[in-house]
């Protein structure tokens, strides 16, 4: 291997400029993850083009060795900062190949996580967005550099490998299999991903013809029907929606282990968390439904058109939610949709006069802002431009902007051409503006939605009864009010709202309802065969904690129920067996034992998370979970990494515990080793 330390006389950013001194076009790409080592080993082609003269190339490639470079053809000496590789431009104008030889060790970007269906089985994924996919791929982080991308993967042969693009072959040879895609458009770099796993699939096909992959776990066969309900007729109607025919191959959809976020749109390849692979009950609790539209419409929005920085996000964000929510209101009515926009607006609305309100165009506000106040910007603007104008906008913006990189600006100019309209007071208004327009939104609310125009009037008056349940009214006015008079209940309210027939009525009354007189117990007990989880499960510690006498009845009535992907009802049920003295006394061991092994790594860390609460609630915490707390502190994902460090921050705290800790150090790596040092000194 040669190496030579570049000296660079004049710095070329690549991907910086709307009209880039170089181009590449195309990468073919072959990696072989290695399983043990957390390793990718990786060799391939990159096409570039050279415009104008330029001295130096660089391609990201974070933390990388390579073991060959070379340029059309011929070995080269290149340098390698750790962050970037860099080699001397060819001195001709036109076309060019480079290849490299490379091993990857990546800290993030791709995750080696333990299957929770079998032991010894594994998946691998991705998580790109960012600027993190040149942790295992020379790339470019800059999402303006746009290139073609064929992957070929290879894998064991037990496996199912799924990525980016329309696979053109499946080679299997000695145990070895080599998956190869082909991509015919180009994309930003952290669009594109890889799964590896064992999986199935069930295809369908849209009306317009694409392919849609749903990928699944073998022991979530019974789960397909209920996590992927409506996913069809999605396509379907955001390809209307939109107006512009979906511009992939294909399009996949992978459940996987110990996903950081919801789900992520990469290139016709949404990977999401396989959380929400649920039965049919879970589906009134926790579907996919959002989830699934909202990664959808980023097809479009994102992934064929692209910010040009984060100044631009809502470009992705608020339009991905907004599209989804139109699918809701496709799917489930104008009052589903109108009360979910009234929360969020009152949620935005309350930050803002805190103060806590962010501009649309402040590249570092947080989610809330980008995705809800994005929606509700795109829903105001097509209330000011008017329906057609809004669609032919968005239309002739896509069309025009395909597969290149766009910004607010680009945007507002089309929807100001068609509509013949000047945008700029509402720019300022909905973009530039840390204020949320609630004076607006509450007449924009009950202009469009009676049943929001009654709730405004109904929730003044001084006076109060449950007559409205027998009103033929949307079951979200219904809550709304329920919550706004939940201090005046009596007994014979609650009598009443427990049997109402809208299921979600019935739980928001044992949400409410803690303390369960007497009068109400069998009402309540009724809610234990419950067609939802989270139903069962306030029903089932409110009775616990009301009456003592009969929790050995309750407990036996609910020992099979598993509950949500997160096990909330098996983890709380083993609590309340814990802790109920005279139920089991024989079986207590086996259920310390069943409650602290859902800490353990084999389960998806929302179990993990709801294990540990339970266990320190109770003061039951194993050595073993006292183990596992300190391996949750060095987690990727980093909500679970953080619940973690607060716990053991808290359990040091206490002499014993802590004592306990100490003696099973000497078992830890140095880096769990030093985290648990620094939060004893802490």
């Amino acid at each position: 291997m040669r190496i030579l330390l570049i000296v660079v006389l004049s710095i070329f950013s690549l991907c910086a400029q709307k009209k880039p001194k170089v181009s590449f076009v195309k990468i073919d790409m072959e990696i072989l993850p290695i399983l043990e080592s957390k390793e990718i080993f990786g060799k391939g082609t990159y096409d570039f083009e050279i415009k104008t003269k330029v001295d130096s190339i660089f391609i990201d490639a974070v933390d990388m060795t390579f073991l060959y470079v070379a340029l059309n053809g011929r070995e080269i000496e290149y340098s390698n900062s750790g962050k970037r590789l860099g080699f001397e431009a060819p001195p001709t104008i036109g076309n060019h190949q480079l290849f490299l030889r490379f091993v990857a060790k990546p800290k993030q970007t791709v995750y080696f996580v333990r299957s929770d269906s079998e032991p010894l089985s594994h998946q691998v994924w991705t998580q790109g967005q960012g600027k993190y996919t040149s942790h295992w791929l020379p790339s470019f982080d800059d999402m303006n550099e746009k290139i073609e991308l064929d992957l070929t993967i290879l894998a064991d042969q037990k496996y199912t490998v799924i990525a980016n693009g329309k696979l053109k072959g499946k080679f299997v040879e000695d145990g070895l299999a080599e998956w190869k895609f082909d991509m015919l458009d180009p994309m930003s770099s952290y669009l594109s991903a890889f799964v590896i796993g064992d999986y199935n699939k069930k295809v369908l096909k849209s009306s317009s013809g694409i392919p849609i992959e749903l990928y699944y776990e073998p022991k979530d066969s019974s789960k397909v029907e209920p996590t992927y309900r409506y996913t069809k007729e999605i396509f379907d109607f955001l390809e209307k929606e939109i107006g512009f025919s979906y511009p992939w191959q294909n399009y996949k959809q992978i459940p996987v282990k110990d996903f950081l976020y919801a789900g992520m749109e990469n290139t016709g390849t949404t990977i999401f968390s396989n959380q929400y692979m649920i039965d049919s009950t879970a589906f009134v609790d926790k579907n996919y439904v959002n989830v699934n539209a909202h990664e959808m419409a980023h097809q479009w929005f994102g992934n064929l058109v692209t910010e040009e920085s984060g100044k631009h996000h809502w470009l992705h964000e608020g339009f991905a939610t907004y599209y989804a929510y139109l699918t809701e209101q496709h799917l489930f009515g104008d009052d589903y949709f109108y009360w979910k926009l009234y929360k969020t607006a009152k949620t935005l609305y309350n930050l803002s006069e805190n103060g806590d309100g962010e501009a649309l165009t402040n590249p570092n506000a947080n989610s809330l802002t980008f995705y809800e106040k994005g929606a509700w910007a795109l829903v105001l603007l097509k209330d000011k431009v008017g329906e057609e104008a809004f669609k032919k906008g968005v239309e002739t913006y896509l069309k025009k902007y395909q597969f290149k990189n766009v910004t607010i600006a680009d945007f507002i100019a089309e929807l100001e051409l068609v509509s013949n309209k000047d945008l700029t007071n509402y720019r300022k208004k909905w973009l530039e503006s840390e204020t949320f327009p609630w004076d607006e939104v509450k007449i924009f609310l009950m202009s469009k939605n009676p049943s929001i125009r009654m709730f405004f009037v109904e929730k003044h008056r001084e006076s109060f009864s449950l007559d409205f349940l027998k009103e033929e009214s949307p079951v979200e006015y219904k809550l709304n009010l329920i919550n706004n008079f939940k201090d005046k209940y009596s007994e014979s309210d609650y009598k009443i709202l427990l049997a109402d027939g809208e299921p979600k009525i019935r739980q928001k009354a044992i949400q409410l309802l803690v303390n369960i007189p007497d009068l109400l117990k069998k009402d309540v007990e009724l809610l234990l065969n419950e067609g939802s989880y989270l139903t069962r499960e306030f029903a089932l510690y409110n009775l616990w904690v009301s009456f003592p006498k009969s929790r050995i009845a309750y407990l036996e009535k609910t020992r099979e129920m598993v509950g949500l992907p997160n096990k909330n009802l098996r983890l709380l049920w083993l609590t309340l067996a814990l802790v109920t003295p005279e139920y089991d006394p024989e079986k207590k061991q086996e259920y310390y034992r069943e409650l602290n092994g859902y800490t353990q790594p084999q389960n998806h860390f929302e179990v993990r998370q709801l294990a540990f609460q339970y266990l320190n609630q109770i003061m039951a915490l194993s050595d073993e979970s006292l183990y596992s707390l300190i391996e949750a502190c060095q987690h990727h994902v980093w909500q679970f990494k953080k619940s973690s460090r607060n716990l053991l921050r808290e359990l040091v705290k206490d002499e014993k515990l802590k004592e306990r800790l100490l003696n099973i150090s000497s078992s830890l790596t140095l880096e769990q080793r030093n985290t648990l040092n620094k939060l004893i000194n802490q």
